[in-house]
């Protein structure tokens, strides 16, 4: 990810200092710490964590290596800030706060946006596929991940089910889980063939395969 420009010089008179942000050392520190996890998103994304080095994180922001381990002492750090910044990302999907509106909306308004974020796919699909190892660093953080997905497609399965929305013979607990699966295998197809997959209608293809139409 890049910086955003720097605003342009007007005449305008300077702010009051107390209007301003941090200033001095403080601010100096959380611009480089985000400028590491910004670098570290890029690399982790690319390369996957074993593959990335705190080394070539510490290049692009032009620190040493003993001045990255200053903000984080270890690659763990690194890596628990980066999906903690991906996470954040993640949620920046606009709400739908209309009644009539169930989970699948959501899902297909998630999918959406996950494509508008520049490494946010690419991130996750590298560090799932790693997760699968024992010792993978993002193994716990993977699996809480699938866990949560399918309990909550699984509360919206459910719902679909108690309003008499879901097909004969589909089991909400493992519609949930099948969903998971889907989506996550769809988007490594996107990023492999960006231009020839479409997220968002074979996400829909498999609702309707599902769910009874209104």
């Amino acid at each position: 990810m890049t910086a955003d420009p720097a605003p342009a010089e007007t005449d305008a008179p300077a702010a009051p200092r107390s209007a301003r942000g941090p200033r001095g050392p403080y601010a100096k520190s959380t611009e480089r710490r985000a400028a590491i996890v910004d670098a570290a998103f890029e690399v982790f994304s690319t390369r996957g964590y074993r593959g990335g080095s705190l080394q070539e994180v510490a290049d692009r922001v032009g620190v040493s290596q003993t001045g990255l381990l200053h903000y984080f002492p270890s690659k763990r750090a690194l890596l628990r800030a980066v999906l903690e910044r991906r996470d954040s990302m993640a949620s920046g999907a606009p709400l739908d706060a209309s009644p009539d509106r169930d989970f699948r909306e959501g899902v297909l308004r998630q999918a959406r946006y996950n494509e508008t974020v520049p490494g946010l796919i690419a991130l996750y699909a590298v560090l799932a596929g790693e997760a699968a190892t024992e010792d993978a660093p993002v193994r716990d953080y993977v699996a809480s991940r699938f866990e949560g997905l399918r309990a909550e497609y699984s509360d919206g399965f459910r719902d679909l089910e108690a309003r008499g929305r879901l097909r004969p013979g589909v089991d909400p607990a493992r519609a949930a889980a099948g969903l998971v699966a889907l989506w996550d295998g769809i988007q490594l197809q996107w990023l492999l063939d960006p231009e020839g997959v479409d997220v968002e209608q074979q996400l829909r293809d498999h609702f309707e395969s599902l769910v009874l139409p209104d």
